[in-house]
């Protein structure tokens, strides 16, 4: 797997401050995507054993939330079968923090076997992560004023409430104040 960007003390793509990893490679080639470059699976820099080490240190911080992944695409099947052995690492180091990871791929594409995106890995990388923001970014539907979302179909989906439930679960819009 590559990564186009890693990105320390990240306030835009999930709650608190972040640790944000942009994957390379993506199918889903959106319409006006923020980041036509990830489209390529070798585009950046090759994700090696001393990338993770380095974003565990940057995890380290008290004052660092989490860890948000996005791209490209994280569910490419190529990319989750690299990034399960590290999400497997920062749960164990740090299982107080929490792990965002945005898709083009909804839920249910990722809980339906035969997909594109559906692979070995899915189902315990989605254990893994406490929220999913899925969907693909349609431009017709763009809404600058979403939360940690760029289109209205995109859903911020609470796993861990989910879990809990036994059905999808979503985070408020806005901060309740």
């Amino acid at each position: 797997m590559y990564y186009g960007e890693l990105k320390n003390c990240d306030i835009a793509n999930g709650e608190g401050v972040r640790v944000t990893l942009f994957v390379s490679g993506c199918t889903n080639h959106c319409k006006n995507c923020f980041q036509p470059q990830t489209w390529d699976f070798t585009y950046g820099q090759p994700f090696t054993r001393e990338t993770e080490d380095l974003i565990l240190d940057m995890l380290a911080p008290s004052y660092i939330n989490g860890l948000t992944l996005l791209g490209g695409e994280p569910f490419e099947p190529e990319n989750q079968k690299a990034l399960l052995p590290f999400l497997r690492r920062v749960r164990a180091s740090y299982p107080e923090k929490n792990i965002w990871a945005f898709s083009g791929f909804t839920y249910e594409e990722l809980t339906t076997s035969g997909t594109h995106c559906q692979c070995e890995a899915t189902e315990e990388i989605l254990s893994l992560l406490d929220v999913l923001v899925d969907g693909r970014f349609v431009e017709e539907l763009k809404d600058i004023s979403l939360r940690f979302r760029g289109s209205r179909n995109q859903r911020l989906i609470d796993l861990n409430a989910s879990r809990q439930t036994g059905q999808l679960c979503f985070l408020p819009d806005r901060q309740q104040t």
